[in-house]
């Protein structure tokens, strides 16, 4: 646990005791501080109740006379499309709102600091799409070559759940834009922007705001490095303003569209080739196109960013190669569930929106896709670059026949059910072809989580075999 400092003695509202708040709450008390805790869901405040923490509905008027800060789970809106009414009151009050990551940025470091030979370092990774794998992969890579290292974020542990570091120790963080947006507190040595498409646009009032909040992780924060892709307009706005010219090499630009040329620092990938650049000169390569755990275009951008993070940190090229070899990839991410019969089946649930359903559909050839879900807005006409790949798609979801209408060009079958869609793909599926689950839509029609409908997946493809 990272006790959280500068709270000593003094009464800290915590709204929202899922995952995080709960977390919140146990390192605010390790520090010292007093959590006052409220969720509008009564089995939550029980728990916290049954750990001793107080509990205080605090959407009532008056009910931060005496608290010093507001501590927020990720997600409650404090914004847009309008705060949540708790929010609101602390704002009118004028009492600070942060969450566990700006608790984090500014309880990590600590004066025992100084007994340590290697400052520990965190390298924080944001981003549309990617962001999971790529901080999963710096992660493994780093602990493949023997370092001590962390995950935590949006992925693996709580920010504050994790152990304070040794000397040398690395934490990696991924960050969702609803963290970085409300943060307080920002100060990676390492920051990673992956790419940028349409997402959470409601919660940030249209991709500006989105943009903006993945972007105070570089502006406030300061990082000794920036890891940026710049294959979308805004991560080359966001490289040129943190760089001081071409040959400022505290920026690392990453592409997997063209080969990056200049004097800086650069990472692409192209035809299946990983290079690295400095001073217009190669400094190492990776041949990409037979790590399975890293298919497609999109994957190499991910192993781009993690390359260059991992350098960042002085580990060779060779041994980051070592680590990529054994990567297996995490689940509901371009996961190989299983081949047979010359047929290969990958569970891409995470694919929720058209940027990443697009990706998974040209990092294969040959696809049985079963697609649909609660469609997100923009409907899915930027999917057509990859349909070229599909043989047909199996439709699932509540509103099937109006998303397979959309389907311009593919053979489109309404299945409306997982378990249809499975076995009809299977059913038809030939050697050499892939049945592909990659929804282009949020799961929230069917499934609690995108995790669920993967695994509902797995378990069809599974009983079928």
């Amino acid at each position: 646990m990272i006790p959280v400092l500068g709270f000593e003695g003094e009464r800290v509202a915590v709204l929202g005791l899922g995952r995080s708040g709960l977390s919140a709450a146990r390192a605010l008390r390790a520090g010292g501080a007093h959590p006052v805790c409220w969720d509008d869901n009564p089995a939550a405040r029980e728990r916290a109740h049954s750990e001793g923490f107080e509990i205080k509905d605090i959407s009532r008027d008056g009910a931060f006379a005496d608290i010093a800060s507001l501590i927020v789970s990720p997600g409650i809106p404090h914004l847009y499309p309008e705060p949540n009414k708790v929010v609101a009151l602390a704002l009118e009050a004028g009492v600070p709102v942060d969450n566990d990551i700006g608790l984090f940025f500014r309880s990590f470091a600590t004066s025992e600091w100084q007994e340590l030979d290697v400052t520990p370092k965190v390298i924080a990774v944001t981003g549309s799409n990617g962001k999971s794998t790529t901080s999963a992969l710096i992660h493994h890579v780093l602990s493949e070559a023997g370092k001590p290292v962390q995950l935590a974020g949006n992925i693996g542990r709580g920010v504050l759940d994790i152990d304070p570091p040794e000397s040398g120790g690395v934490v990696v963080l991924e960050l969702s834009s609803y963290q970085t947006d409300l943060a307080r507190a920002l100060t990676p040595d390492v920051a990673v922007f992956t790419n940028l498409s349409p997402d959470h646009l409601d919660r940030h009032a249209g991709l500006g705001g989105y943009f903006a909040a993945k972007r105070r992780l570089f502006a406030e924060g300061g990082p000794d490095r920036a890891i940026i892709g710049v294959d979308e307009k805004e991560g080359q706005f966001l490289a040129g303003q943190m760089s001081e010219g071409a040959s400022d090499d505290r920026v690392i630009r990453v592409s997997v569209e063209r080969k990056l040329s200049g004097p800086g620092w650069s990472v692409f990938a192209r035809k299946g080739f990983l290079s690295e650049y400095r001073k217009g000169r190669q400094a190492g390569s990776i041949d990409m196109r037979n790590i399975k755990g890293l298919p497609g275009s999109h994957n190499h951008q991910n192993a781009c960013a993690a390359y260059a993070a991992c350098r960042t940190l002085g580990l060779a090229p060779k041994v980051i190669e070592k680590g990529f070899a054994s990567f297996g990839g995490l689940p509901h991410r371009s996961q190989l569930i299983a081949e047979a019969n010359g047929v290969t089946f990958i569970n891409d649930s995470k694919a929720t929106n058209v940027d990443s359903a697009l990706k998974a559909l040209e990092a294969f050839r040959k696809i049985r896709w079963i697609c649909g879900g609660l469609e997100k807005e923009g409907g899915i006409a930027g999917l057509k670059p990859g349909l070229q790949h599909v043989l047909k798609a199996y439709v699932i979801g509540r509103e099937a026949a109006n998303f397979a209408m959309q389907l311009h060009g593919v053979e489109a079958q309404v299945c409306t059910t997982m378990a249809n869609a499975v076995a009809q793909a299977m059913a038809e599926a030939g050697e050499g072809e892939c049945v592909l689950l990659a929804p282009a839509a949020a799961s929230f029609d069917q499934y609690d989580s995108f995790e669920k409908r993967g695994e509902d997946f797995i378990r069809e493809v599974e009983k079928r075999l």
